[in-house]
C-alpha cells in the first residue's frame, strides 16, 4: 500500500506565519499554501475585511460631530414689487398722520450667513466615542470567526481530497494485482490445470475494482473542486495536493487532557463584546436626559443697491456669538422605554451566554469523543492491514502450492482491499475529529 503509511505524518498547522499570498499559486499545493492562499482570497474573508472598513468609517462618521460645523449659506434677491413700509408723519403731530410709505428695502438685495457651531457635551456622540473601541473589536471578531470557520473548512477539505487521491492508490494496486492473478488463472485454465471458475471469479474482482477506482475517479473530481470553492480559486485551476512525509506520526496527536476555556472560543468573545456594547446602550439611555451644548458664532454680510451693478459696493454686516443649551424636558417616556428595552436586550445576551457555554462544552465532549474513538479504531486498522497482508500472502502461496482453493484467494484479496480501505476512511474520521476538536476547544489561532 504505497504511500499509505505517510499520510499520518501529514502536519496539520496549529498556527499560520506570516507568509504573503501571491495571487498564482502552484499547481502542486501544499495544506499550508491552501490555507494561506484562502485565507488571502476567499470571499466571505474579503467581505469580513470590507465590513472592518465600513465599521471604522461608520465610527469616524459618528465621531465627526465633535469637529467644528462650518456652513456659508448665501442669496441674491431681486423684488419685482419692494414691499412698502409706513412711517408716520413727523410735521403733523399729535396724530402724525397720515402715514407716509417708503419702500422697505433696495430692489436688489444679497445676503449671506456664515455660522461656526462647536459642540461641546452631547449624549449622542459621547455614546459614539464609548462605542468605538467595541464596535472595531466586534468588526475584527467577525473578520477572526470568518478566517477559523475558513482554516477548518480547507483543511477538512484537503484530506477529504488526498485520502481519495490515496483511496485511489489503493484501488490501483488492488487492480494490478488481479491483473497479475487473472492472467495467472487464464493461464492455468488453458493449460487445463484448473476450471474456468477461478479466473472467472478473478475477472468479478477485476470488474469491482475498477468500477470502484471510476467512482473513485469521479468523486475525486467533485471534491478538487469544494476544495477551490473554499479557497476562492478559480474553476479552470488545476490544482494537485501535496503532503510532506517527513514528519512525525505524532503530530496526528492532540493534547487531550488541557482544561476547557470558554474564552478561547472566537463566539464566546463576540458574544462578550455585544455585552459590552449593550451594557454601554443601557448607561446612554439612562443619561440622555442631560441637555446638549454647543458655542456658535454667525457672521452675516447685507448688500441693496436699487443699480444691480452697484450692489456689493457696500455692506452692513451683523455678527454675534452664543451659547446653546438644549434641556429635553418630556419625550413621551420613550427614554424610559428605551431604557428598560435595552436591559431586557442585556438579558436576553446574559442567556444566551448560557447557551453558548453550554453549546460549547457539548461540541467539545463529542469532539473529544469521537477523536479518541477514532485513534483507536485507527490503531486496530492499522494492525488489521499487517494481519490481512500476512493471511492474503500465506493463502496465495498455499494456491500455488495446490493446498488452498482459489476462492480463498479471492476472500482474502478481498479482505485486504476492505482492510486497506476502512483504514484510509478511519483515517480521514481521526484527521477530520482532529480539527473539530482542535477548533471545540479554541486552539486555532489566525495571525
Amino acid at each position: 500500500m504505497k504511500g499509505l503509511i505517510s499520510i499520518l505524518f501529514l502536519v496539520i498547522p496549529n498556527f499560520l506565519t506570516g507568509q504573503t499570498a501571491h495571487d498564482t499559486l502552484p499547481s502542486n499545493v501544499t495544506l499550508s499554501q491552501c490555507i494561506t492562499y484562502a485565507l488571502a482570497n476567499q470571499s466571505l474573508i474579503k467581505q469580513s475585511l470590507l465590513d472592518e472598513d465600513i465599521t471604522r468609517r461608520n465610527i469616524r462618521i459618528a465621531l465627526s460631530g465633535w469637529y467644528p460645523q462650518l456652513e456659508v449659506d448665501a442669496n441674491v434677491q431681486h423684488f419685482l414689487q419692494v414691499p412698502t413700509a409706513y412711517y408716520p408723519n413727523l410735521s403733523n403731530p399729535p396724530q402724525y398722520t397720515p402715514y407716509i410709505p417708503f419702500p422697505s428695502t433696495a430692489t436688489n438685495v444679497s445676503s449671506g450667513i456664515f455660522s461656526a457651531n462647536q459642540t461641546l457635551y452631547n449624549s449622542n456622540l459621547i455614546f459614539a466615542a464609548r462605542t468605538s473601541k467595541e464596535l472595531r473589536n466586534q468588526a475584527s471578531e467577525n473578520t477572526e470567526n470568518s478566517k477559523i470557520n475558513t482554516y477548518v473548512d480547507v483543511t477538512k477539505a484537503f484530506f477529504d481530497v488526498l485520502l481519495t487521491e490515496e483511496q485511489l492508490n489503493v484501488l490501483n494496486e488492488d487492480i494490478l494485482r488481479l491483473q497479475r492473478n487473472y492472467k495467472d488463472a487464464f493461464s492455468l485454465y488453458k493449460n487445463g490445470l484448473t476450471d474456468k471458475i477461478d479466473y472467472q471469479r478473478t475477472e468479478i474482482s477485476l470488474s469491482n475494482s475498477q468500477a470502484q477506482r471510476k467512482s473513485a475517479e469521479e468523486a475525486l473530481k467533485a471534491k478538487y473542486s469544494v476544495l477551490k470553492h473554499l479557497m476562492g480559486v478559480v474553476p479552470e485551476k488545476q490544482l494537485t495536493v501535496a503532503y510532506d512525509s517527513s514528519k512525525f506520526e505524532n503530530e496526528i496527536l492532540i493534547d487531550t487532557t488541557k482544561i476547557l476555556d470558554y474564552s478561547n472560543r472566537i463566539e464566546y468573545q463576540l458574544l462578550q463584546t455585544n455585552l459590552k456594547l449593550q451594557n454601554i446602550g443601557i448607561s446612554y439611555y439612562r443619561w440622555s436626559f442631560l441637555p446638549t451644548l454647543s458655542a456658535f458664532y454667525n457672521y452675516d454680510p447685507s448688500y441693496s443697491n436699487n443699480q444691480f451693478s452697484d450692489l456689493y459696493n457696500s455692506n452692513n454686516p451683523t455678527s454675534l456669538f452664543g451659547l446653546k443649551l438644549t434641556l429635553p424636558l418630556f419625550q413621551g417616556m420613550s427614554r424610559q422605554e428605551n431604557l428598560s428595552k435595552a436591559k431586557l436586550q442585556y438579558q436576553r445576551l446574559q442567556f444566551g451566554m448560557d447557551y453558548l457555554k453550554s453549546q460549547i462544552n457539548s461540541e467539545y465532549t463529542v469532539a473529544l469523543s469521537g477523536y479518541k474513538s477514532n485513534l483507536n479504531e485507527l490503531r486496530i486498522a492499522k494492525k488489521n492491514i499487517a494481519i490481512a497482508k500476512d493471511i492474503f500472502n500465506t493463502v496465495k502461496f498455499q494456491y500455488d502450492k495446490g493446498i488452498k482453493a482459489y476462492l480463498e484467494v479471492i476472500v482474502s484479496e478481498t479482505d485486504l482491499r476492505t482492510a486497506e480501505l476502512n483504514y484510509l476512511n478511519i483515517l480521514f474520521q481521526v484527521l477530520t475529529s482532529k480539527m473539530d476538536l482542535e477548533k471545540a476547544s479554541g486552539n486555532i489561532k489566525i495571525n
